[in-house]
């Protein structure tokens, strides 16, 4: 019987235990009364633990003398009884470790920047945007990550309208962009004259209003195998604000102040060049940004309004005199009179929007609208070089259109023709997310996007049609993209989270014609030149309707090994219906050596669709030559012309990635990142050069299909290179108050190098080395190369007493080294003559190392209202001229076709601004 009732003991035990459990229910929220999802409830007697769901509910047994710690990442971790049977608790911001949690990279609930397994910065925008002249997302993150890199475009047609940035040295469209953790859609735009990433198209950051969002997070680290396409360069997930009864925004003024270079300084020149004030640049910006709670759970809407308009910059070299022995001086510019940034309109508006249900769910929402109409000026008319491109009378005199077209002091005619875009962007994402009764989150969401870039040629001519007509439709594209999303994901223990995820997306891109006086020859003789000067209109053989479907499953999982080790690992299969299938897998790791000091690393695999855009991009321009009239075309990848060619189908891009950093702790106001990176990526897809139907080298199919179209030069898009690159990234951030006063420092840097490992020409373009050269030019080579300087480093050092704010930045571009067309106009092994005739030089425009000084300072006025002042580029710094040592007379080379290409800190000089901030 003793040995009976010893037996029995444990179970009578565990009965009394379980007698002495109870149900504890509750909801967590934030200081706001706004619900939060997977918040760890965790019984500190039993280990045992769960997870907030989407409305911040929870439940778990526990005894009655337990008690319960609640954590997350952002917020004070708090201890609670478990005596009560429901418990509601407000968790309270950690303000040093909120404004370092990230989300993007991870399918947990976040994780502080420096314990993450791969480096993302998070960018707080409302810090980043008020103390500067700069008033777009995009140029403010130039400025404020180690890699990101981008370069306002000048006279390179639809560059001049959108901005598009990269990462790591790497294309526009090789960085994914997401908003709230949904992929965000591309532009229409591919890049095809005058500009960087050429071949390429990416995302317009531009689109979504600053004012909505609330921290930029960038991954930079390749992610194709949790995100799909595009992610191999790395990931931008801007966040949206969810703040409600609190309206905030700016007003604001910019301009440019540069008597170095603003053609309104030089009266002399006043026939010579376009011109405007001496501050130029103007821009005046205002934005708004409000939220309402809805409901008594937690739900908001957040509603944003930015509007933005920017006047013309004009830049020329101003000493004309003695240009030869003057370092500032250059011949008078008659290619681009016009030289300079174009001018811009914008308004945006987004809304970010959470409903919680009766039930354990959350509806969200969250989109906008944007549309920008932007004026640029295209390459100047000559009358005395091309007079066929002048409407003229039946004598041949030119008819003086005098709205249009002015007279020079020294006798010539010119006209500068414009490039107009209206470019509007509609987004929209809705969802529902919730957890099962088993702890499954879940996510279900549709997102729908679509950008239209529409061309329009103003103060401009079709000399075949005369001077009668002077604006025209150019035509344009559209590119649609919808997604739907289902992600499951669940914390299995306290130390392993698993997620599992689908995705379908389906992609449309349009080209539609413009009007036909915008293409359309009307001379019967062949003498005038064709189309809409400037850019002529998308003719009806462009015309593309094309259509994409994607489907795709991953999975992700990361693990806990011991309180120092962690594993992330991920995998992801897509579809897609004209290229096939595609695998990718991500593995990344993070060990902490010492409570402040991480070892972190990554490698992984990725890839990028080639866009509907490469694949059926076409362009035809109608080119007039010795009375003989042809076409110039750019032909879509399932051309006949193309297949003649040799051009394969185009078929994904390929990279492997690995990343190898530290995490440093320093101090608690001090921490260092220094991550080192390598990317190899097979078969990029770039834009060969002009193939001439005439040269006998030439494939003799592919000469007869071009004569039979009637196409004397063709280019293609071609998987056409494999590059390298690698590069070391820096950030050093110090963020200390003592008091009243504050101190702040941060210093960001970006050493990397990129080489070209292999050009794959097809044998059909192989006939002679010309033809080699051409497939790939070394100037075009030299643009690929030089997408990012290999050195750029900022440093920003900032000063807080009660009131007033004063700071500086520094910010250095490195060396980048850029060729010109050389003086037979086609940029293979070019080279110019000297200017003392003593013989020839490579046409090698060496842009050295530029630092930058910025300038700013900001003052609370009262509580409501804050004044912003300062100076961008404050010692007015320029780059160096483009053109080879010692043959000046070869100016204008260049890509822009003014002093310089887009490089480094661009060509305007000294940027003012005042702003004034306010909340309520």
């Amino acid at each position: 019987m003793r040995k009976v009732f010893l037996l029995f003991i444990p179970f009578l035990l565990m009965g009394i235990v379980t007698m002495a459990q109870q149900a504890v229910n509750g909801k967590i929220t934030d200081q706001n009364g706004l619900p939060l999802a997977g918040v760890s409830v965790k019984s500190k007697k039993t280990g045992k633990f769960t997870t907030t769901a989407a409305d911040g509910s929870f439940s778990l047994s526990a005894i009655a003398d337990d008690e319960l710690e609640i954590s997350s990442v952002g917020y004070i971790t708090q201890t609670v009884s478990a005596s009560n049977p429901v418990i509601n608790i407000s968790l309270v911001q950690s303000v040093e470790e909120m404004s370092q949690v990230v989300l993007v990279g991870t399918r947990t609930a976040g994780r502080v920047k420096t314990e993450t397994p791969v480096p993302v910065d998070v960018i707080n925008v409302a810090q980043a945007s008020q103390p500067t002249a700069r008033m777009d997302i995009t140029s403010i993150l130039n400025v404020a990550a180690p890699s990101f890199n981008y370069n306002k475009q000048s006279g390179s047609d639809g560059a001049d309208h959108v901005d598009l940035a990269t990462l790591r040295g790497l294309g526009p469209d090789q960085t994914l962009v997401l908003i709230n953790g949904k992929r965000r859609h591309q532009t229409a735009f591919v890049a095809v004259f005058g500009t960087r990433g050429r071949g390429n198209s990416g995302t317009d950051l531009n689109a979504i209003p600053a004012s909505s969002i609330d921290r930029v997070e960038i991954l930079r680290d390749g992610a194709s195998a949790q995100y799909g396409s595009d992610a191999i360069a790395g990931v931008i997930n801007l966040v949206l604000k969810k703040s409600t009864k609190k309206l905030t925004g700016s007003i604001g003024y910019a301009g440019y102040h540069d008597p170095k270079f603003n053609t309104a300084f030089a009266d002399d020149l006043s026939t010579q060049y376009e011109k405007a004030g001496k501050f130029d640049g103007n821009s005046v910006t205002a934005n708004l940004n409000y939220g309402l709670p809805i409901g008594k759970k937690g739900g908001f809407i957040n509603l944003s309004l930015d509007a933005l308009s920017t006047s013309k910059t004009f830049r020329q070299a101003l000493d004309t005199s003695d240009y030869i022995n003057n370092p500032d001086g250059m011949y008078i510019n008659i290619y681009r009179r016009g030289n300079g940034d174009g001018s811009l309109k914008l308004i945006g508006t987004f809304l970010n929007l959470e409903i919680p249900t009766n039930g354990p769910a959350t509806f969200y929402s969250f989109g906008g609208y944007n549309y920008k109409s932007s004026d640029a000026f295209a390459f100047t008319r000559n009358f005395s070089a091309r007079p066929e491109r002048f409407p003229t009378d039946a004598g041949g005199g030119i008819i003086f259109v005098p709205s249009i077209m002015k007279n020079t002091n020294d006798g010539e005619t010119f006209y500068s023709p414009h490039i107009q875009t209206k470019i509007s962007d509609f987004s929209y994402t809705a969802g529902v997310k919730g957890q099962t009764k088993g702890h499954w989150n879940w996510d279900l969401s549709n997102t729908i996007g679509r950008n239209n870039f529409h061309f329009y040629g103003d103060k401009t001519f079709n000399a075949s049609l005369g001077d009668k007509k002077t604006h025209f439709d150019d035509g344009g594209f559209s590119f649609l993209q919808n997604t739907i999303n289902l992600n499951f994901s669940k914390k299995v223990s306290s130390s392993f989270n698993i997620a599992l995820g689908a995705e379908g997306r389906f992609e449309n891109y349009k080209i539609y014609s413009g009007e036909e006086a915008s293409y359309k020859n009307y001379d019967p003789t062949g003498d005038k030149a064709t189309g809409s000067q400037g850019f002529p209109g998308y003719q009806p053989a462009d015309v593309v309707n094309a259509k994409r479907s994607v489907v795709g499953l991953y999975a992700d999982a990361e693990y806990d090994v011991t309180t120092n080790w962690l594993l992330n690992g991920a995998v992801r299969i897509e579809n897609y219906n004209d290229f096939g299938f595609t695998s990718n897998y991500k593995l990344a790791t993070r060990y902490k050596v010492s409570p402040g000091f991480n070892l972190r690393g990554s490698v992984s695999t990725g890839f990028r669709a080639p866009s509907l855009q490469q694949i059926n991009f076409s362009s035809t321009f109608t080119t007039v030559q010795a009375g003989n009239i042809a076409e110039v075309k750019i032909a879509p990848n399932y051309s006949p012309i193309t297949k003649a060619a040799g051009i394969e189908e185009l078929k994904q891009e390929r990279s492997v990635n690995g990343s190898l950093g530290f995490t440093w702790q320093a101090a608690k106001a001090l921490s260092v990142t220094i991550d080192g990176y390598w990317v190899k990526i097979k078969d990029r897809v770039v834009l060969s050069g002009q193939f001439d139907g005439s040269d006998p080298d030439l494939d003799a199919n592919l000469r007869s299909q071009m004569a039979l179209l009637n196409v004397s030069l063709a280019q293609f898009f071609a998987n056409a290179v494999t590059t390298t690159n690698r590069g070391v990234d820096v950030v050093i951030d110090y963020n200390k108050k003592s008091g009243k006063h504050r101190y702040r420092g941060l210093f960001t840097g970006n050493f990397q190098s990129m080489d070209i490992d292999k050009i794959n020409i097809p044998t059909k373009l192989s006939g002679s080395d010309f033809l080699r050269q051409t497939f790939l030019s070394d100037r075009e080579q030299k643009f690929i190369l030089a997408s990012a300087p290999n050195t750029k480093f900022g440093l920003n050092l900032e000063y807080g007493c009660s009131n007033l704010t004063v700071g500086t930045r520094f910010t250095y571009y490195g060396k980048v080294v850029l060729l010109g067309y050389g003086e037979s106009g086609l940029g293979i092994n070019p080279e110019v003559p000297l200017d003392n005739g003593s013989g020839y030089v490579k046409d090698q425009y060496d842009y050295t190392g530029k630092l930058v000084t910025d300038l700013y300072a900001s003052y609370k006025l009262n509580k409501h209202f804050t004044l912003f002042g300062g100076a961008d580029n404050l010692l007015n710094i320029h780059p160096d001229f483009g053109v080879a040592p010692g043959a000046k007379d070869w100016a204008y080379n260049t890509e822009t076709g003014g002093p310089w290409d887009a490089v480094q800190m661009g060509n305007n000089g000294r940027r003012l601004f005042l702003r004034v901030a306010f909340n309520f």
